[in-house]
């Protein structure tokens, strides 16, 4: 027989945001449960990304949502006595010719947020990271730009969601949702599990989609294979910080005695595929070795290679807050790759919008799911990758 449970807020999702939604939910004084479907946290995108996270971004929104966050993983050893594994690393981009203008707007935008960059000639960005500047008129650098550990810090925001009274159940995949006509909550069924809810938080990363239809509404997220490929351990002199040629998308970076490096594929087909593409990898390398040339030299180890997922929207940009038909479904999914980046603030504007019915601290009006309903939508928001 299932065991019934009621709580205010039901949290689909145990990867970094998930987590983070949860904490921050349990904070404010609200009971929270989280179900996973993963014997453990930070099994899906959170566990296989990058770990890369940047304040350097080309609009105020993604701004303040990255540089909150970054603050946060910065200060939550001394906020919570628990290490998320932040490391300022930096951030280096190198900025072809026709892009160099743009960015430097982009700067001008970073800095009005507090943001510290800084702009860097040829001579200065090649000290940083060894590249041919052929093409490129400049490069921009983020000091407080790093990386953060995928699993310290989805660990650590659950241990703040248990202090705080949150319960989290793994090997709970959800497997039917009802609306509660009595108190237009939510009604979910979770492995062995009936939980009544007044909120149900979709945090379940490239799997929104497929929960929001369990619930009769449209979420368009899917998964897309993303590819790491690393160098043999001890391959680079000295470590690199995360580097992005944005006229090729190639991105490298250290980590530990390995390199790591890739590019997104354009043609990715979407499901969820986390085999690595070894044909992918040659075609990379074509793309990288011109403006890396000493790349062409390292011993790869495909021990040390990976693949996981971007939980991708239609526009690259994630899906924040209130259903417009249903106000106790809250969405805060498909972030496209920077969910991690992002997760801190994510969470403190799910308990915002539970807590107080509404997101008022920063205007997210980006972010609405019914954006995607708008016959002249655009993409405003640069420095997708």
């Amino acid at each position: 027989m299932d065991e019934h449970l009621t709580t205010d807020v039901i949290v689909v999702g145990a990867g970094a945001v998930g987590a983070s939604c949860a904490a921050q939910i349990a904070r404010s004084g609200l009971d929270a449960v989280v179900v996973e479907s993963f014997d453990g946290p930070a099994e899906g995108s959170t566990g296989r990304s990058f770990a890369s996270i940047r304040a350097q971004w080309a609009d105020s929104l993604n701004i303040e949502l990255s540089w909150r966050s970054i603050q946060t993983y910065r200060d939550f050893a001394k906020n919570h006595g628990i290490d998320v594994g932040y490391r300022a690393s930096g951030y280096l981009f190198l900025v072809p010719d026709a892009a160099w203008p743009a960015q430097l707007d982009a700067v001008a935008m970073q800095r009005e947020h507090g943001v510290p960059v800084d702009v860097l000639d040829l001579p200065a960005a090649v000290r940083i990271t060894p590249f041919d500047p052929s093409g490129i008129a400049g490069a921009t650098w983020g000091p407080a730009d790093g990386v953060v550990d995928p699993h310290l810090a989805t660990t650590a925001y659950l241990s703040v969601a248990r202090a705080s009274g949150a319960r989290v159940l793994y090997r709970h995949p959800v497997r039917a949702i009802a609306a509660d006509q009595e108190t237009g909550g939510w009604i979910v069924e979770a492995g062995d599990r009936v939980v009544r809810a007044q909120y149900v938080v979709n945090a379940a990363g490239g799997w929104a989609g497929e929960l929001a239809e369990l619930a009769g509404m449209t979420v368009p997220v899917a998964h897309s294979r993303r590819n790491i490929y690393a160098s043999a351990p001890g391959a680079t002199a000295a470590p690199l910080p995360m580097t992005i040629d944005l006229g090729t998308g190639v991105f490298v970076r250290s980590e530990g005695s390995r390199l790591l490096f890739g590019a997104a594929r354009p043609d990715q087909d979407d499901g969820y595929d986390v085999s690595v593409d070894w044909p992918w990898m040659e075609r990379v390398l074509e793309l990288a070795v011109p403006r890396f040339p000493w790349l062409a030299d390292l011993p790869l180890d495909r021990s040390g290679c990976w693949a996981g997922t971007y939980e991708n929207t239609p526009d690259h940009h994630g899906i924040l807050g209130a259903d417009p038909t249903a106000p106790t479904w809250v969405n805060a999914c498909g972030f496209s790759g920077h969910g991690l980046m992002q997760a801190p603030e994510i969470g403190r504007l799910v308990a915002e919008q539970i807590a107080q019915g509404a997101i008022t601290s920063i205007d997210t009006s980006a972010l609405r799911l019914e954006r995607f309903a708008a016959a002249t939508q655009t993409n405003q928001l640069g420095l997708v990758f």
